[in-house]
């Protein structure tokens, strides 16, 4: 191809990327020139602290020194999603992922100029992170674009193998849990837990997924109970639906079950994160049981509450051997 075929192309993508970077925070887009690594942290820092409430409570468990390499990779998370979710436009959310890869290869040679992949690039060389994780949470995002419906929960699975599990091996990775005797059992036990918190995700969400055109409960599910999109898009939950629901729910905690061994497994601080993160998906659960599996006619939504118990049973366990070991100093 000449390079004069290849300009209307060229002018297409650069008017694709254009509309794409209008869509966004204009802190998203790629600068001219790289920022220094003290400031790609801060940018990540903040991305990171301003999106993710849970994070000013997850963070209190982990030693300062990690906390620099979570925000990278959420920093990485968060945009990659909004790219391809807050832009209104499957062309347009397609040319930006396929970008976003791109700058990914980049910092793998180091050359990347954005700031995520500046301070990405220090937490993948201090360690030792692949690609693949990274790459494969590109890959759920382009799917997304253009996969709306799931046949079964093999398929819906299949999904959360690039959409969900590739962060919680990161956060592994992070935390220095990786190593040749552990890595696969490590690596299964959190896929469950990452996979189950989707899909109590993706529970409590059926009517704003169905906003944005897409199913994630299994076809063959569907077909099972009886439910029809029409059900679903008529925002009423029947008992067919509330019976769909509740299989649901009990499949997502077996899957919660399945992976909460991992939680001894690990250094005491990530495991005191992990429980955290779990509690909190089964929390989610809870509460769709509590509207009797009615996610239709509203989301439901963790309590004020519940939150607080969750963040202070998971700080009176960061602290109780510091309080025990002061009773036992005294009685001495």
């Amino acid at each position: 191809m000449t390079a004069a075929n290849t300009q209307p192309e060229t002018n297409r993508t650069e008017a694709l990327l254009a509309a794409g970077w209008a869509a966004l925070p204009a802190s998203y887009r790629i600068p001219e020139v790289a920022p220094t690594l003290d400031e790609a942290r801060a940018y990540c820092r903040r991305l990171a602290e301003s999106h993710y409430e849970n994070f000013h409570v997850a963070s209190w468990f982990l030693p300062e020194a990690l906390r620099p390499h979570l925000h990278s990779i959420y920093a990485y998370c968060r945009i990659s999603d909004d790219l391809g979710d807050e832009v209104g436009s499957t062309e347009v959310a397609l040319a930006l992922l396929d970008l976003w890869g791109r700058e990914l290869d980049a910092c793998y040679a180091g050359v990347a100029r954005h700031p995520v992949f500046v301070a990405l690039a220090a937490t993948i060389k201090a360690c030792s992170i692949p690609k693949e994780p990274f790459a494969d949470l590109l890959v759920a995002f382009r799917r997304d674009q253009t996969i709306t419906r799931h046949a079964s929960m093999d398929d819906l699975l299949a999904y959360c193998r690039y959409s969900a599990n590739p962060v919680g091996r990161l956060v592994l990775y992070a935390c220095g849990e990786v190593d040749e005797a552990t890595r696969e059992e490590k690596f299964r036990l959190s896929d469950a837990t990452c996979s189950a918190l989707q899909l109590a995700n993706f529970w409590q969400d059926v009517r704003v997924d169905y906003a944005k055109g897409r199913i994630y409960l299994p076809a063959d599910d569907l077909r099972r109970f009886g439910v029809t999109e029409e059900t679903i898009a008529s925002g009423k939950a029947n008992d067919a639906f509330r019976a769909l629901l509740e299989y649901e729910v009990k499949y997502a905690r077996t899957l919660f079950a399945e992976g909460l061994p991992l939680i001894g497994k690990v250094r005491r601080d990530l495991a005191l994160d992990l429980d955290l993160f779990s509690r909190g998906g089964l929390a989610i659960l809870d509460a769709i049981e509590r509207r009797n599996y009615d996610v239709l006619s509203a989301r439901p939504a963790l309590s004020k509450r519940v939150k607080l118990g969750l963040a202070l049973r998971a700080v009176s366990s960061k602290l109780l051997p510091f309080l025990r070991l002061g009773t036992t100093e005294k009685r001495a």
